[in-house]
């Protein structure tokens, strides 16, 4: 029986244990296996390097092979033809069956259009590993983004917690100082109106907690209960090198500048294909082919038949003569599409320059922003003691208490949330250049812990 009495309280505690704590290097390897948009570049990826097999399949030789049979059956009337007897010539009829089938090989011997085809689909693969790996990058990205902002979220809420409870206490003793004579009403109405407020920050901050639980859920497929969160007094490092443009030139190498860099080689090359519209082909064909035929007739007692092969090799010339200035219009589309090409190849390197120097800035002001937050915090504090301490003596006033509650929390949550954006303006940083990866993840995994 004792069993029975114990057994309900160790159930109701397992169900009440917490769930084990995800963390980022978890729901990273999560988003690789299910996030939509890594999955559609790495599908994008397969396809462009179908370009390969064949863009060597145009210099390659091709075979086609063709089969026939049929049945034949021909009336034939001489409309009063006559014999050298005299005779009227009677209507024949004709009936058979024939077969036959052919192969044909045809290797190009020169086609300059298919050569800038094949020279086209290195480049059209690249093109298309390039830009898996900045989706590669960008996953990376978003998906701390979005781990952050769940952390972020979860700490405003608990510091708008903790300082609604902080209030309430301040409202409590705003009442029995009333109650004794010690303080007037306006203490308490100012404490109520702070603990109202507290308790719309707090419902509004539980919306926005799961707005970004869904955010990360959109990515991973699943919903995060629990997230591992930042170690407390974490020490954040610089960036190596720690020289801005050092980052801006080597984001002239990343990904996005190496797929335009592919971009522009295809657009050259296109231009060369299309201007050999103009130039000759030549090519060598060989057939072999075989068939056969029989054929009996109503006058005749004795059926035709028939077999035969043939052999032929040789060459062919085709020789371009005028497409009606198709060609040529076609030439000058292409050069006006090698010129865009340059341009976006141009455009994307600064623009991966510009977030280079943006992130690098976004680190090293995060960083020296958190050293003067943690001041800060030190201060707030110490400020919140002293307002106590004075408002217990009668020289401070509950306003300012309150006043110094709210710098506090205010000061922690900004402090976490520079914490989490400097981290993730760091990945942002190494995305900028292409050298971002999964060691990275791990590294500011590490930086993960119970606090």
């Amino acid at each position: 029986m004792s069993r029975l009495r114990f057994a309900p309280p160790l159930i109701l505690a397992l169900c009440a244990a917490p769930a084990h704590a995800a963390d980022l290097l978890q729901i990273y390897r999560d988003a690789l296996a299910n996030d939509a948009t890594y999955a559609s570049a790495r599908a994008a990826r397969d396809a462009g390097l179908e370009s390969l097999p064949q863009g060597l399949a145009q210099i390659l030789p091709t075979v086609n092979a063709t089969a026939f049979t049929q049945s034949n059956n021909t009336n034939i009337s001489f409309r009063g033809a006559l014999d050298s007897q005299g005779n009227v010539i009677p209507d024949s009829n004709r009936q058979g069956n024939s077969s036959g089938y052919t192969v044909t090989l045809t290797q190009p011997l020169f086609n300059w259009q298919n050569v800038q085809v094949y020279k086209e689909a290195g480049f059209k693969a690249a093109q298309a590993e390039a830009t898996f790996g900045q989706a590669t990058q960008d996953l990376i990205v978003r998906v701390a983004q979005a781990y952050f902002d769940v952390l972020a979220s979860q700490d405003s809420l608990t510091f708008i917690q903790a300082q609604k409870v902080a209030i309430s206490e301040q409202l409590a003793q705003a009442k029995r100082n009333f109650e004794v004579g010690t303080a007037t009403i306006t203490d308490t109405h100012e404490a109520q109106a702070r603990y109202d407020l507290a308790t719309s920050q707090e419902i509004a901050a539980q919306g926005d907690l799961e707005i970004k639980k869904r955010t990360l859920q959109q990515i991973v497929g699943k919903f995060p209960e629990r997230l591992e969160p930042l170690k407390p007094n974490v020490e954040l490092n610089p960036p190596k090198p720690n020289s801005m443009e050092e980052w801006a030139s080597a984001a002239n190498q990343g990904y996005q500048a190496q797929a335009q860099e592919a971009g522009l080689e295809i657009a050259a090359r296109e231009i060369e294909r299309i201007r050999a519209g103009h130039l000759p082909t030549l090519s060598i064909v060989g057939t072999a082919g075989g068939s056969s035929s029989s054929i009996s007739t109503s006058t005749s007692v004795n059926n035709n038949a028939s077999d035969a092969t043939s052999r032929t090799i040789g060459l062919q010339l085709a020789i371009p003569l005028y497409a009606g200035g198709n060609v040529s219009s076609q030439v000058r589309q292409a050069v006006a599409n090698r010129e865009k090409a340059q341009q976006d190849l141009e455009s994307t390197r600064r623009a991966a320059a510009l977030a280079a120097r943006q992130a690098y800035v976004g680190v090293s002001n995060g960083m020296a922003q958190v050293k003067a937050l943690e001041a800060a915090l030190v201060s707030s504090r110490s400020a919140l003691d002293s307002n106590k301490l004075g408002y217990e003596v009668g020289v401070r006033i509950n306003i300012d208490v309150l006043n110094a509650q709210q710098q506090v929390y205010s000061t922690l949550r900004d402090l976490s949330k520079a914490r989490y954006d400097t981290i993730v303006n760091g990945l942002k940083l190494k995305a900028s250049t292409g050298a971002l990866g999964e060691a990275d993840v791990e590294e500011v995994n590490r930086l993960l812990g119970a606090n």
